[in-house]
């Protein structure tokens, strides 16, 4: 027994010496519970609202109040147009558009019944009626309110159109996500794992007083990766269409194009874990943390309008959210260049960003 005790302090001295593993046991649990507790939530909240409100009169007012005051949705823009709410809707700035015409409150008044329209965004499948639940909710409230206040029966006819998805299939929200998932996979553990098995084996030295420049080594390293991963998304998309029925309604063109800036990113952040670990086993294990984090905080499994309001900033800066925005909007909205313009742009800045960052980082390690 006094062995097997002096053996475990030997391994607790050993952990608590070693930094790196002292990290793996206590801090990244703790990153992992704070940040994706937050993340990983069904619960629908802060919905962007696009209001197209022609009739600007008291009734229609104290609507969207109620909207506003519910915690469920957050009015993201104004106007009279219907054709500005579908901008917002298809460029991603709008889950959900109230239209109320223009004589909203006098078809009240005079019949009791007046029209309303809600616009949603179905792309996200299931979470699309949730919120629609939600705003039916909130007007059949509203209504009875009306009614009471009238002394008599007052009802607003609710007309819905889901777009994009009007099916609300899961399967056109989820799987292009997780081809992006593979994707990410591809590019981050397979470059992290092959870099740190040079150094396992010890050809990186061996290959650092060669003749052949570090850019070359990286390029030599990265090709393989980027083209298998593009390979790998070709590969998912004929699955999805032919297994799941994907809908294919953008410039695949234009998708490849997003994805060979994306996959700069995600080899980028595989090498910049090569240079942090020594071995293959450890960038496995950071690897799949930062996956771990990336995913849950990407919009992939829940949409990022459930999420936090500080989640929702901090996902800003993870590449993998605006690739999935770019999939999804490509893919099931048949999204044209200048609706993706924002996301493809941030891609663009991750990818010279992160790639010099750890070019440099290796060059230091290897110097």
């Amino acid at each position: 027994m006094r062995r097997i005790l002096f053996l475990a302090r030997a391994e607790v001295l050993h952990v608590v010496r070693d930094r790196a593993t002292l990290a793996q046991v206590l801090v990244v649990p703790i990153v992992q519970l704070l940040a994706l507790s937050n993340a990983a939530t069904f619960q629908i909240r802060d919905t962007p609202t696009y209001v197209v409100d022609p009739d600007r009169s008291t009734a229609s007012r104290r609507l969207i109040e109620r909207f506003e005051a519910s915690g469920h949705f957050r009015v993201a823009g104004r106007s009279a147009s219907s054709d500005l709410a579908d901008e917002a809707l298809l460029g991603g700035d709008a889950t959900l558009a109230l239209t109320i015409p223009h004589d909203f409150e006098a078809a009240l008044v005079r019949t009791g019944v007046a029209p309303l329209q809600l616009s949603m965004n179905a792309e996200k499948g299931s979470a699309a009626g949730i919120v629609q639940s939600y705003a039916s909710a909130i007007v059949s409230d509203y209504a009875s309110e009306l009614s009471a206040a009238r002394g008599g029966a007052a009802r607003i006819d609710v007309r819905t159109r889901s777009w994009y998805n009007p099916t609300l299939n899961y399967r056109h929200y989820m799987v292009p996500g997780i081809l992006v998932a593979l994707v990410t996979l591809i590019g981050t553990l397979l470059t992290a794992q092959n870099i740190a098995r040079e150094k396992e084996l010890g050809t990186l030295e061996q290959l650092n007083v060669t003749p052949i420049t570090r850019g070359q080594f990286i390029a030599a390293k990265l090709l393989p990766f980027w083209t298998l991963g593009l390979i790998d998304l070709a590969v998912g998309l004929l699955v999805g269409a032919a297994v799941f029925g994907i809908p294919i309604r953008g410039s695949l063109l234009l998708l490849f194009g997003a994805a060979s800036v994306y996959l700069i990113v995600a080899l980028a952040i595989g090498l910049w874990i090569s240079t942090i670990v020594e071995t293959q086993q450890q960038a496995m294990f950071v690897t799949f943390f930062v996956m771990n984090v990336y995913l849950l905080m990407s919009g992939l499994f829940t949409p990022i309008d459930s999420m936090a309001p500080w989640v929702q900033v901090v996902s800003q800066v993870n590449p993998v959210r605006h690739f999935v925005t770019i999939s999804r909007a490509v893919l099931v909205k048949g999204a044209g260049v200048r609706d993706i313009a924002q996301p493809l742009l941030t891609l663009v800045a991750f990818a010279v960003i992160t790639l010099t960052l750890a070019v440099r980082q290796y060059s230091k390690r290897t110097a």
